[in-house]
């Protein structure tokens, strides 16, 4: 079921993102018996590497990321950590 669901963030976001590097983690095993995982929906983390989230604050950033998600957040995501990274800081942070 996870499987699914790490194919449908990777599509959302590289539809509604243009994304140039992601990585998609399911987490929800480190979750077992949390109150939130107990309706089914699972942890994910995010990496999200894009040119849209130039001359953006962190919070705008995690707002299109959520954008993209639409739904999912409330039918199948429980948990998102988000990092959101422009080409440019992705490679400072890539080679420091």
């Amino acid at each position: 079921m996870n499987e699914q669901r790490v194919r449908m963030i990777r599509e959302r976001m590289h539809d509604a993102l243009a994304v140039q590097q992601l990585e998609v983690v399911d987490e929800s095993h480190l979750h077992a018996g949390h109150a939130g995982a107990r309706d089914g929906r699972g942890h994910f983390r995010v990496l999200v590497v894009s040119d849209a989230f130039a001359d953006k604050s962190p919070l705008q950033r995690h707002r299109l990321i959520y954008e993209a998600m639409g739904d999912a957040m409330e039918t199948d995501i429980h948990a998102l950590t988000i990092q959101a990274m422009t080409p440019q800081e992705y490679q400072q942070a890539s080679s420091g």
